[in-house]
């Protein structure tokens, strides 16, 4: 496919605006219509004012793959992920240099493709747990229940045995009043100082205390036991680096609260937005309730629960995913900062840059995305997906920095959303619509859409499910 540059009526350009409080307003408010209006007004390459500094999107995937990738030695965290620092720590989301490689070196060993497929049964079991105790017909808010489904998820794989339920919610507590702190918050628009005692800030001081109370309660508790267990946190503690060294307790802290901020919330808005979407679309929900019916069967043709040998076989499942990911994407915007000068598209982009790009902007391009807006998993069959540009799609980001849990999410999201179609009908409730309030990834306004979750019982597939082709399904998200 040709990669033809989009250049709006101005070119590239800089918006003019004294400090840029046009687009730090813009920013706030209606994030993703603005940056689509930047692109279908000045093309693939935009300069931004804001509050005097330079910010730069870029769009086109050439691009995208030149900053990610080939330019990844200059670039440095932008300057969000240093305000992010106040939570996180120097974990792999926010560190840079020699103590992020170090840090991706040591947490690499408890995400190689063994470990992750080893954690596919508990996955699975928490997830039928949690499932067991959804309120069957009650009216409630899809992407709260599956941000708790999530959360049990994420906490027995890093945790295992050492964290209980009244763990579980003090984690989910927190982690929501210091997301609310960083991207929901005057504070965060203007990088407040942590000092100045906003209630924000005091609310914020008490989350962070009481999970850091928990995450260094059970590292204590992991450091004196005997007990070998496979669960990440585990991996994380036995992980030897070149040197011979470990990783610290306050190391442990901040890779431990990135994994639960990250990984919890990138497959709770997965599956999320997939089942909103299969919602919309019951066509595709019935090929999925035939894939998953036919593929979670014993050998006397009993349900059972999904495996990581089954993953494979949760093609359509997978796809729907993907391309909820692409409409929806959780992630949905990256920044780094330029520390020192490069080209990019033919531009020299100076050091202090804050250069951006977003995959709202790019998996939506016509150009690569015919008919953007219809939801259409067959996009990713193989044959489809290999005639697009590589960075057309790159939910977990790409380059070095790759989202160090990427496949261990996918995996988590086939298995829990098989799960969910084949137990439930996810019923979108008349006139709730999805909002979005986006802050450090995609969230649904006011909890998400409203549905009831109805019973369903699986059941074997008898007849062949075609497979529809990008050009039979019309309709819209």
């Amino acid at each position: 496919m040709a990669t033809t540059r989009h250049v709006g009526p101005h070119g590239a350009r800089t918006l003019t605006s004294p400090v840029g409080l046009r687009n730090v307003h813009a920013m706030l408010r209606r994030p993703l219509e603005h940056l689509q209006h930047l692109q279908e007004a000045h093309g693939d390459v935009v300069e931004m004012p804001m509050l005097s500094q330079t910010w730069l999107l870029l769009v086109h995937p050439a691009d995208v793959e030149s900053l990610l990738v080939a330019h990844h030695p200059s670039l440095v965290r932008d300057e969000f992920a240093v305000y992010l620092r106040r939570v996180l720590g120097q974990g792999l989301l926010t560190s840079d240099g020699d103590l992020w490689k170090r840090q991706r070196r040591l947490s690499s060993t408890a995400f190689t493709p063994k470990r992750i497929r080893g954690y596919a049964g508990t996955m699975s079991a928490v997830t039928d747990r949690g499932l067991a105790r959804i309120e069957a017909g009650r009216v409630s808010r899809l992407h709260e229940e599956m941000s708790r489904l999530t959360m049990e998820v994420v906490a027995e794989v890093l945790f295992g045995a050492g964290i209980t339920d009244e763990d579980v919610q003090t984690v989910s507590r927190s982690l929501g009043v210091l997301n609310s702190l960083l991207t929901n918050s005057l504070e965060a628009a203007v990088r407040l100082p942590a000092w100045i005692p906003t209630p924000n800030h005091r609310r914020a001081a008490n989350a962070l205390a009481d999970v850091d109370r928990l995450v260094r309660r059970i590292i204590d508790d992991r450091r004196r036991s005997a007990v070998q267990r496979d669960d990440l946190l585990s991996h994380l503690l036995n992980a030897v680096d070149e040197d011979g060294s470990r990783m610290s307790d306050t190391q442990l802290r901040d890779e431990t609260l990135t994994l639960f901020l990250a990984g919890h919330e990138t497959t709770s808005l997965a599956l999320t937005h997939a089942l909103y979407l299969l919602g919309k679309h019951p066509d595709v929900l019935r090929r999925v309730h035939a894939e998953v019916d036919d593929v979670l069967r014993d050998g006397t043709g009993a349900p059972r629960l999904p495996t990581e040998e089954d993953v494979p076989r949760l093609s359509l499942v997978e796809r729907v995913i993907k391309e909820g990911m692409r409409l929806f994407p959780p992630a949905w915007i990256v920044g780094r900062e330029v520390a020192k000068d490069i080209e990019i598209a033919g531009r020299r982009i100076e050091k202090g840059t804050q250069a951006m790009v977003s995959q709202w902007l790019t998996h939506r391009d016509p150009r690569w995305w015919p008919r953007p807006e219809a939801f259409d998993p067959d996009r990713f069959l193989p044959e489809i997906a290999k005639t697009r540009p590589r960075f057309a799609y790159f939910p977990f980001g790409g380059g070095p920095r790759v989202c160090i849990g990427n496949h261990f999410a996918m995996m988590e999201a086939i298995l829990m959303l098989s799960l969910v179609v084949s137990r439930f009908e996810v019923e979108l409730i008349p006139f709730s619509t999805l909002r979005h309030a986006p802050s450090i990834t995609l969230q649904p306004a006011d909890g998400g859409v409203r549905v009831r979750f109805v019973p369903r019982t699986p059941r074997r597939a008898t007849t062949h499910v075609p497979t529809v082709g990008p050009e039979a399904i019309t309709s819209r998200t």
